[in-house]
């Protein structure tokens, strides 16, 4: 089996933990973390080692790796983890579940894909892109570098999604606009329109009804 090391320490490298090891033809062998952020020696029941001693004891010659970081800082922290570990001279792999529906082009590396997507045909996904589970994503689109997208976002056909952007929860795109570099999406948000360079989309929040539940009949 192909070696792999994590870079993180979190949720996210955990979950990678368990996916690379019940789905994938990877052996996960031991977590990253900046030394200043080192506060044990395992994690996951694997080794934990700073940056500087994964170089020794798991080079990229031997090792390839997978940045398991979320949408923090608007994806640049990721970004950032995924240029040092490649300026490292580590490969980094992609996660493409076993169970997703995938019909286009094999996408970029540390892609992190996971359950019940639905990707298309003529599908176009670059580097550093997370897609959680349960999200659509329509015929030729384009989702560029160091994007989040989260659960259940309805992605139309012909869409360009700008590097670095974050879509939440039930975000839905119409077809053939543009998602302009480091949009944030809100959860739930329906954008019919292209956007501009980090801009922030959010729809109205549910409100609270005058009655109690036990006042309506359903």
């Amino acid at each position: 089996m192909a070696q792999l090391v994590i870079f993180g320490a979190g949720d996210i490298a955990r979950l990678a933990h368990f996916y690379f090891r019940t789905d994938s033809p990877h052996q996960v062998a031991a977590f990253v973390v900046d030394a200043a952020f080192k506060n044990g020696d395992t994690f996951d029941g694997l080794p934990l080692v700073s940056f500087e001693e994964a170089i020794n004891r798991y080079p990229p010659a031997d090792y390839e790796a997978f940045v398991a970081i979320s949408y923090a800082q608007m994806n640049r922290l990721r970004r950032a983890k995924y240029e040092q570990m490649r300026a490292a001279g580590y490969r980094c792999v992609t996660y493409l579940s076993s169970r997703c529906t995938y019909l286009a082009s094999p996408p970029g590396q540390n892609c992190f894909i996971l359950e019940d997507n639905t990707v298309q045909p003529f599908v176009t996904i670059g580097n550093n892109v997370t897609l959680w589970s349960g999200n659509h994503i329509g015929h030729d689109s384009v989702i560029e570098d160091h994007c989040f997208i989260s659960s259940h976002v309805v992605v139309s056909g012909h869409v360009r999604v700008g590097s670095g952007s974050f879509l939440g929860v039930n975000a839905t795109l119409r077809n053939s606009i543009t998602i302009a570099p480091e949009s944030l999406i809100a959860a739930g948000a329906v954008v019919m329109k292209s956007t501009v360079a980090k801009g922030v989309y959010y729809p109205e929040r549910a409100k609270r009804a005058p009655k109690s539940s036990d006042e309506i009949d359903l």
